[in-house]
């Protein structure tokens, strides 16, 4: 593809050498250069591309994109004001503007983005609309998935997994926009038909990030200037901030009377296997909608096979976006009913009265959040296994232990991605922790071993939670990366036992 057409849609200058040139590829790693390639310096946090400018012309690139001033023959250089902008845009029209062909679906806010993409994807393929999705737990088109190295990845993957979802027949994209996303242009070179903006709470400050939570809730805003339409949570406080300058459509979500969809009379669903949530959800612009494809319906009754009142917002979030396919009411019911989010408070089906949970839960936080939520289920006993990270600040497990003490009425307390320290003193910080409540607890070191006692030690109606792991499938030791998947490990436990 020229350089000219590829440049399309962005202001450069061109500094020296032209345009007409044949571009085999789009490259922003100097250690990926190949013959013919055009080379875009970005500038990052750790690097500044403009350094490895010479060292891609000696590779083989014939042109370079930059927004500094920098000497180099050998190579046509092209001038912009942003080049992470820029490689979106010239991603976007090197692999044909491939959002031109997908319904695009986005999704912000600081939780629930994995889970509620995931609803969306899972409804929309009950209605026979094959659905990409690119996001936390990678790019995943059909029963393939790609590991990215970021929730929303660099603008050059997420042009190229579209391309590929089209190759693979499908039909929608839903994307996870992170706001560091947004703030750095990967979603940049088209318009999404669909925003949804979840919740907004704390996260992402300092370092390298966000410098404070003005500017955190700003660039997350940006995804309402870069869509058709903007589906929004009325319940939560930063919706307002969230419409600043927006100029997208507006319509709204939530439990308060004012939304346009919304959910009442949620109350909690348990079972042995099965904890989630059942609520109502009512139209309230059935009359007043102006688009004909939009699915009509006075109320519905969902179940969602997922815990936590926060899972029916999210569920919420995804039917306000998927009523605008061509859908029915029980695609809509079987798709969240039958939802799995891997790694994300995932059931695993075994024998026996208890129920087993795999979830991502690896700090303070995230493990309160899903303790006091499985509290709310009244089990016989919550059983938490978990371990912490090593190489990494030492107050956190100390915070770990002190919070799955005081929630748990047992924690198993085991290895997870060791890395450069010895287990045992990872689990002795831990300890210190766990030591500030009066709660039971028991040392496993080995995690397969741990999870063997679980599920041998499991009395009929009790939860257990394997925090940590979620969605990861491996085990960091010793600056080795070995496979581990606790679903294939508590497979084999059960195949044991049988």
């Amino acid at each position: 593809m020229k350089l000219e057409r590829l440049m399309s849609g962005l202001e450069y200058q061109v500094v020296q050498g032209q345009t007409d040139l044949d571009i085999s590829d789009v490259i922003y790693d100097s250690r990926r250069v190949c013959r013919d390639c055009v080379f875009v310096c970005l500038i990052g946090s750790g690097a500044d591309g403009h350094q490895y400018a010479r060292k891609a012309v000696e590779g083989g690139a014939v042109a370079v994109i930059v927004s500094k001033d920098i000497s180099i023959e050998g190579a046509a250089v092209i001038k912009v004001a942003d080049t992470r902008k820029a490689l979106a845009y010239i991603s976007a029209n090197f692999f044909g503007n491939p959002a031109d062909s997908l319904t695009t679906i986005a999704v912000t806010g600081t939780k629930g983005k994995t889970t509620t993409a995931c609803m969306i994807r899972s409804i929309l393929e009950k209605g026979g609309m094959k659905t990409g999705v690119i996001g936390t737990l990678g790019i995943q088109i059909g029963n393939q998935l790609i590991k990215t190295a970021n929730t929303t990845p660099e603008s050059y993957e997420i042009q190229k997994a579209m391309r590929i979802m089209i190759d693979e027949g499908c039909q929608c994209v839903v994307m996870e926009a992170s706001s560091l996303g947004l703030k750095w242009h990967r979603t940049d070179g088209f318009t999404f038909d669909y925003g949804l903006f979840t919740n907004f709470s704390h996260d992402h400050i300092g370092g390298v990030e966000h410098a404070d939570m003005e500017e955190y809730a700003q660039c997350k805003a940006m995804l309402f200037r870069q869509c058709k339409t903007g589906l929004f949570n009325i319940d939560d406080p930063a919706t307002p901030k969230m419409l600043e300058g927006h100029t997208c459509t507006v319509e709204t979500f939530g439990f308060s009377e004012q939304a346009q969809i919304r959910a009442s009379d949620d109350h909690l669903l348990s079972r042995p296997g099965y904890l989630g949530v059942r609520f109502t959800v009512t139209q309230n612009d059935k009359d007043n909608s102006t688009d004909s494809s939009v699915l009509t319906f006075g109320s519905m009754t969902l179940d969602v096979d997922i815990p936590g009142k926060f899972n029916a917002y999210n569920a919420l979030a995804a039917v306000a976006v998927c009523r605008h396919f061509p859908l029915t009411e029980q695609q809509i019911f079987d798709g969240l009913n039958e939802v799995r989010v891997k790694g994300r408070v995932e059931p695993v089906n075994i024998p026996g009265n208890f129920t087993l949970l795999i979830d991502y839960a690896h700090n303070a936080v995230s493990m309160e959040n899903i303790l006091t939520t499985l509290r709310e289920y009244h089990p016989k006993r919550l059983v938490t296994l978990f371990g912490a990270g090593g190489n990494r600040p030492r107050d956190r497990r100390y915070e770990m232990g002190e919070i799955s003490g005081k929630l748990s009425d047992l924690s198993v307390v085991t290895e997870d991605n060791s890395r450069f320290e010895d287990v045992m003193d990872i689990i002795r910080d831990i300890e210190v922790g766990l030591h500030k409540t009066d709660g039971n607890y028991i040392v496993i070191p080995d995690r397969t071993d741990a999870i063997r006692y679980c599920i041998e030690n499991a009395q009929d109606g009790d939860i257990v939670v394997l925090a940590g792991k979620g969605h990861e499938d491996y085990q960091d030791k010793n600056g080795i990366k070995t496979h581990y998947d606790e679903r294939e490990v508590i497979a084999d436990i059960i195949k044991e036992r049988s």
